[in-house]
């Protein structure tokens, strides 16, 4: 007899189905839940990120925006996220600038001064390892105080150093506790920045430094800039005055002045070209550079030559050891009349001197060469400035059929290939883009709250800018336009298309450079690098991606930004490497239809 508790059941069902059934019926179940788990993990997997607009009003929105970012989301899934993070590098590292080894050096033989040049061939591969700052570093102050004003612990130079350095560099700078401070307005170069270069102007006819931009001046290179307080009046007179001076361990004019916010970069007269093209500067400035002119055979003479622009000036000034007494006259006499005699050969014409100041003008007339006496330079070659970086000096005369041979003082002014008119409108829409992504951040010394007007300049912590691909230069032009505060080394990589005798040409600073080596400066000298494009270019280099990042971070100041603008592939990779470089990260959709993305970055101060 069935048992009275079953009997309702059968009733509602019938009868008992077999076992099988209802092993099957399981089965089912089981496979239903596991296809419903695979379908809903598959909804979270094809997600869109919120649509962000090309413009951002403030943090808030931003940070909406792009919490969801399917980039970011398939970077972290694909474990490239979780890649070992690089440690610090030791203290002895601190002030590591790679390629400047002078032991290392002399050991492979180099001499006569080679020893102190660049020589990356010579570099071992080095350590993976942040660069890490100084135990008493600070973020510079902000311009424009932070022009005159730096912290002590931020460059390497002791107090010591400092007190047994020359009457001449006390007088120009100040240390007063932890800072040093430059008093660049009423300071003292000889009788003073403010009358020395007045009296430069008056040399070459003007009626003040003010009237150099209307008489075809605005780019002076400065060798052996000092501290940079030449070249810091000169930025306030609009002018782009580039600084180089050999690389020093302690004590360093490029680390000084690019330490205030000043353009500057290691170079020198060994054995080597500038990485400059032919006929880049309107004026080059010696003031007790250290640079024996008339040695090499005047070479470093023709070097100049072949930087400097048709009609542009050389200015060197060199006091003499010992300024009272008979022997003036001999030691001008002996040190100057070789250069002079020099000077005649290659073109150019003594029209001024002035106490210890000498000012040269380069000839304009192209016909000059063919018309001079007996022991004249010869010509370089058609094509032999095709590339200029860092090959051997010449002992021949540069630029003379190179289209660019115009007279700095009948420079057309404001007149721009086409070219540059759609890249000005591209590169305006994108600095408001940067800048809205930043602005929250970068102004003032306090974290901004959502919704706070940008307090206006010169309330800006990014003084200085690395454009690493530059192009035709139109962020720096973009930069002008909206009247940031800041100035752009423009960077044009040796293998792509070279458009920086365009950059020179419209005033700003730049330079050729392999972006397989590193770059000649010192750590912590940039606010924000900015790298449009670089990534796919330098995708087929022999250099690996991790040097590349691994000298972005050296050069990078502590609390800096780093923007990638690249394709897809190129930023995933970017966003997991950056990681390992311990930066925050944030991919941003332009929503433009495009596979072009953002990447922006920033650096943390680490205090260990």
């Amino acid at each position: 007899m069935r048992s009275p508790w079953f009997s309702k059941p059968l009733a509602v069902f019938g009868r008992r189905p077999p076992i099988s059934s209802l092993l099957l019926c399981v089965v089912c179940v089981l496979g239903l839940i596991a296809i419903l788990g695979s379908t809903s993990l598959s909804v979270f997997d094809s997600v869109t990120p919120t649509r962000v607009p090309d413009i951002y009003s403030n943090y808030r929105r931003l940070k909406e925006q792009t919490a969801v970012d399917y980039l970011e989301l398939r970077t972290l899934s694909s474990g490239a996220g979780r890649q070992r993070e690089l440690g610090l590098c030791g203290r002895e590292l601190e002030n590591y600038v790679p390629c400047y080894n002078v032991s290392a050096n002399l050991l492979s033989g180099l001499k006569d001064g080679e020893e102190f040049d660049r020589h990356c061939e010579m570099s071992r591969p080095r350590e993976q390892c942040l660069v890490r700052p100084p135990k008493d570093y600070k973020i510079p102050l902000r311009w424009p105080a932070g022009k005159d004003v730096i912290w002590s612990g931020n460059v390497k130079i002791t107090k010591d150093q400092f007190l047994s350095s020359g009457s001449m560099t006390k007088r120009m700078m100040l240390l007063e506790e932890n800072q040093f401070a430059f008093h660049s307005e009423d300071g003292l170069i000889f009788d003073g920045v403010k009358d020395y270069s007045h009296q430069v102007a008056e040399m070459i006819g003007l009626g003040g430094d003010s009237e150099f931009v209307q008489a075809g001046v605005r780019t002076v290179l400065d060798i052996g800039c000092g501290f940079g307080s030449f070249g810091a009046h000169l930025v306030s007179l609009k002018l782009m005055s580039v600084c180089i001076a050999a690389y020093e361990a302690t004590g360093s004019q490029v680390q000084m002045a690019l330490e205030r916010g000043l353009p500057a970069m290691i170079g020198n007269f060994i054995s080597r070209q500038l990485p400059y093209p032919s006929l880049s500067f309107d004026m080059i400035h010696c003031a007790q550079c250290g640079i024996v002119w008339n040695k090499k055979d005047g070479m470093f003479l023709i070097e100049v030559d072949r930087v400097l622009k048709p009609g542009g000036y050389f200015v060197l000034t060199s006091p003499a050891s010992n300024p009272h007494g008979s022997s003036l006259s001999l030691k001008k006499r002996s040190t100057l009349t070789p250069i002079e005699e020099f000077t005649e050969k290659i073109c150019w014409n003594l029209i001024a001197q002035q106490d210890e100041t000498f000012i040269w003008q380069k000839t304009v007339d192209v016909h000059c060469y063919k018309t001079r006496k007996h022991g004249a330079i010869p010509v370089c070659n058609d094509g032999h400035d095709s590339s200029s970086y860092y090959q051997p000096l010449v002992s021949c005369i540069s630029g003379t059929t190179s289209n660019r041979w115009i007279p700095i003082q009948n420079r057309s002014s404001g007149v721009l290939p086409e070219d540059y008119f759609e890249d000005s409108q591209v590169w305006r829409s994108a600095l408001r883009n940067y800048w809205s992504l930043l602005s929250p951040i970068i102004f003032s010394d306090h974290p901004k709250r959502p919704g706070d007007e940008d307090p206006t300049p010169p309330f800006n912590m990014v003084r200085n800018v690395m454009d690493m691909n530059a192009q035709y230069g139109g962020l720096n032009a973009a930069m002008l336009e909206e009247k940031k505060l800041v100035w752009v080394m423009n960077v044009v990589p040796v293998r792509a298309p070279n458009t920086l005798p365009l950059i020179l040409d419209r005033g700003f600073a730049g330079v050729l450079h392999d972006w397989c080596e590193p770059f000649p400066t010192y750590p912590r000298t940039y606010d924000l690098l900015h790298a449009n494009g670089l990534l796919t270019h330098l995708n087929s280099e022999r250099c690996g991606m991790m040097d590349l990042f691994l000298e972005m971070d050296r050069i990078l100041r502590p609390e800096g930004w780093v923007i990638f603008s690249d394709k897809l592939g190129a930023i995933g990779m970017a966003q997991a490497l950056a990681m390992q470089m311990h930066w925050e990260a944030r991919v941003i959709d332009l929503d433009n239809g495009s596979d072009q993305r953002l990447l922006v970055c920033q650096k943390p101060f680490v205090k260990k």
